[in-house]
């Protein structure tokens, strides 16, 4: 191993390690919230007109008739072990119920940052040259709407626009199912139930880029380097892509790490509400169904990919900004 890239083994180790108590803490918390909630999963499951007998049964079998200071030593053990447990609701183990669902999210998820990042620091490029002109106020506006908007309200109004009056693009779900596609003809078909719920998802977070991507350049704009590559002749998009977005971009590229959290919570209110059959969606059933261990799986499972992508963020702007250690 080089003693260049030691440092950065090292660093990506104390993290991994301070990450543990972390997701420990956020099993924690999400274990007594979830308990603490109305609503039993075994009367749920047994049925309305289900007698006694059968919800004791199921919670015997549930292992919800146990103290909950054993439930949880439990579960933390299972957790440990790598064993999510076993869905009520679905009568399989967990993670596998999750993992199936997650490359669905996975795509949203990517196609959406991707786009938000590229029409956000796009924007705020070419605002941040000619600041407060018109293209810079009808750009902040655009970007002000976005990050205003609802998600849910802005995705069924696509809904109701381009689906339900102009019939161009399918109301929701991720592939007709009338349909038997494959190949070329399934990606297609994918990619046209992907362009509504991919742009309600990107349009907050492509504000977030534009407004951080923004007030970092004009900043940098003005510092000394780079007036120093201007004096030599650099043409002014070479100044603007090569040099001042390169910093700007380290700052932005922090925080929207940070936002993988959010964009998590902005899954589920998506695919809701298209009917996109992702993790989102999922941890909005098993809340319904009161399905203790898919939930709980579920937010341990996002929590580790929120940790990594943090993770990633900070090697990234590392990356891009030699200045930055890893201490």
């Amino acid at each position: 191993m080089s003693g260049s890239s030691l440092p950065i083994v090292l660093y990506v180790l104390r993290r991994l390690v301070q990450a543990v108590p972390l997701v420990v803490g956020i099993v924690t918390i999400n274990f007594i919230l979830i308990r603490l909630a109305p609503g039993d999963p075994a009367t749920l499951l047994a049925g309305e007109f289900a007698d006694r007998a059968t919800v004791d049964r199921l919670r015997e079998e549930f292992g919800l008739n146990e103290p909950l200071w054993v439930q949880y030593a439990t579960y933390l053990w299972k957790v440990a072990s790598l064993d999510l447990g076993h869905s009520y609701r679905f009568r399989a183990p967990v993670t596998e119920i999750v993992l199936g669902r997650l490359p669905n999210t996975l795509l949203l998820l990517v196609v959406s940052f991707g786009l938000s990042m590229v029409l956000g620091i796009l924007l705020a490029a070419l605002s941040a040259r000619r600041p407060n002109s018109a293209f810079d106020n009808t750009a902040s506006t655009i970007a002000m709407l976005g990050y205003c908007l609802p998600m849910f309200w802005l995705g069924m109004m696509l809904i109701l626009v381009f689906s339900s009056l102009l019939g161009w693009l399918p109301t929701g779900g991720m592939y007709s199912l009338r349909g038997n596609a494959t190949g070329m003809a399934l990606v297609a078909d994918i990619a046209r139930h992907l362009i509504l719920p991919a742009t309600a998802y990107a349009a907050y977070f492509m504000a977030m880029a534009y407004r951080l991507t923004r007030a970092k350049l004009i900043e940098t704009l003005r510092e000394d380097y780079i007036r120093t590559a201007r004096m030599k002749g650099l043409s002014e998009r070479r100044v603007l892509f090569g040099h001042a977005l390169r910093n700007a971009m380290v700052p932005v590229i922090a925080v929207m790490g940070l936002d993988f959290g959010v964009m998590i919570g902005g899954a589920v209110v998506v695919e809701t509400v298209f009917s996109w059959p992702g993790v989102g969606r999922l941890m909005y059933e098993s809340i319904l169904s009161r399905d203790y261990p898919l939930l709980l799986g579920i937010f341990v499972i996002v929590s580790f990919g929120v940790i990594v992508v943090n993770l990633l963020a900070d090697l990234v702007a590392a990356l891009v900004d030699p200045r930055i250690a890893y201490d």
